[in-house]
């Protein structure tokens, strides 16, 4: 299912882009978010994982771009935050006597690996560096 990642991931990096020579803190970065700092962190956790940002600890510590803003692609943030798009399946197992039951999560399947493939072809063209222009 969709979570608020993505939204999150989005708003951390472009913040750091924003401030490229700067480590920015958790603080700093929740407050922006109006997040609890404790879930920035997660978040950036997961984005030191894959080499997209880098930190330092102590007082003047914090988070900042490891890599060009040119380089990232929303792409691979969203491959970063979703495995793929996926809005949900039948709870209970369907009643596999009925025509629409048997089928139903087989072509929601279908319909979601399109959705991922659309997604994932509009968002490979557009950089960090495109979306934070924006602001």
């Amino acid at each position: 299912m969709l979570s608020g990642k993505f939204a999150i991931t989005i708003h951390i990096l472009t913040l750091l882009t924003k401030f490229p020579n700067d480590f920015l803190s958790s603080e700093f970065i929740a407050g922006s978010i109006n997040l609890n700092p404790v879930l920035v962190r997660k978040e950036i956790a997961n984005l030191k994982a894959h080499h997209i940002v880098e930190s330092k600890e102590g007082k003047n510590g914090g988070t900042r771009l490891a890599k060009n803003a040119t380089d990232i692609t929303l792409k691979e943030i969203f491959q970063m935050t979703f495995d793929t798009i996926n809005l949900g399946y039948a709870k209970n197992q369907p009643h596999p006597d009925c025509p629409v039951g048997k089928k139903i999560n087989e072509n929601l399947s279908g319909l979601y690996a399109d959705l991922n493939e659309k997604v994932s072809l509009e968002l490979k063209n557009i950089t960090l560096e495109d979306f934070s222009n924006q602001f």
